[in-house]
C-alpha cells in the first residue's frame, strides 16, 4: 500500500511545480522557480520509489493524467484559464481511464 501514498506523493509534488512555473515567469522569479525545481526533484523521487512496485507504463499513466487533470482545475480556478467542453470531456475520459486501470487491471499493483 505504501507504493501508492508514493505516488500521490509524486503527483501533488509534480501538480505544485507546474503550477508554479507559470509564477515563475521563465525562471525570473526565485521563489516559485525554486518551488519548480523541489517539486520536480521531490515528484520524481517518489515516482522512482513507485516503480519498484508498480509497472512503469501502469504508473505514469496514472501520474501523467491526474496530472493533467489537476494543472487544468488549477490553471481554471486560479489563473481563470477557461476549460471548454471538449477539454472537460477530455479531461473526464482521461479520469475514466485512470479508473479503469486502478479497478479492472491486475497489472496495477494491487
Amino acid at each position: 500500500m505504501k507504493h501508492w501514498l508514493f505516488l500521490a506523493v509524486s503527483i501533488v509534488s509534480e501538480v505544485v511545480a507546474t503550477s508554479a512555473m507559470k509564477s515563475s515567469y521563465g525562471f525570473t522569479k526565485l521563489v516559485p522557480s525554486l518551488i519548480v525545481v523541489t517539486g520536480y526533484a521531490v515528484a520524481f523521487y517518489f515516482l522512482s520509489l513507485t516503480l519498484k512496485t508498480i509497472p512503469v507504463g501502469i504508473a505514469y499513466a496514472i501520474w501523467a493524467g491526474l496530472g493533467i487533470v489537476l494543472i487544468g482545475v488549477i490553471g481554471w480556478i486560479f489563473h481563470g484559464q477557461k476549460l471548454d467542453l471538449p477539454a472537460v470531456l477530455g479531461m473526464g475520459l482521461i479520469l475514466l481511464g485512470v479508473i479503469i486501470i486502478n479497478v479492472f487491471s491486475k497489472t496495477s499493483g494491487h
